[in-house]
């Protein structure tokens, strides 16, 4: 059963670009003390994901501070070198955190991992926006159809707070 309101985040490591090279940062680190809105995507650069998702919390960010996030964050199960291009190309640097989790380790500790084998994807993650507030779920709002992002935008992540 995926994470839900009230579950306490498990502990995990993602991997993130710094001005030194790649690093890890834990759950703890990310999480601990503070409201973090998060939400993830399939995969970086995939059209919905880069498109949709992406502007959506783009548009949000100032919204999002308003209502007392202290951070937004943003995972795939993608390396951290291609996390760090998308950061580039999404114009989020300095507004969103990015965290890979590569091998989906996150992913699956959430219960979020779904199995893209058939479109050639490998495992990869649902698409899901969070409130996590000093580690624990607040609202957790996940995606039913792919290619879709009605559930899971900023927006509808704004209405549940």
């Amino acid at each position: 059963m995926p994470i839900k309101v009230g579950d306490r985040l498990p502990e995990a490591k993602l991997r993130v670009m710094t001005a030194e090279g790649p690093a890890w940062k834990t759950t703890g680190e990310i999480f601990s003390g503070k409201k973090v809105a998060m939400f993830a995507v399939p995969g970086a650069f995939t059209g919905t994901c880069h498109k949709s998702h992406m502007p959506s919390f783009l548009r949000n960010v100032d919204a999002l501070k308003a209502k007392g996030v202290d951070a937004i964050v943003v995972t795939a199960v993608n390396d951290h070198f291609v996390m760090d291009e998308w950061i580039k190309a999404s114009g989020a640097q300095g507004k969103i955190e990015f965290l890979s989790d590569g091998n989906a380790e996150f992913a699956k500790a959430l219960d979020m991992a779904v199995d893209a084998s058939a479109g050639g994807m490998g495992i990869r993650s649902r698409r899901y926006a969070m409130l996590i507030d000093d580690g624990v779920v607040k609202v957790v709002n996940i995606e039913e159809k792919p290619g879709t992002v009605d559930i899971s935008s900023a927006e509808n992540l704004l209405k549940s707070m």
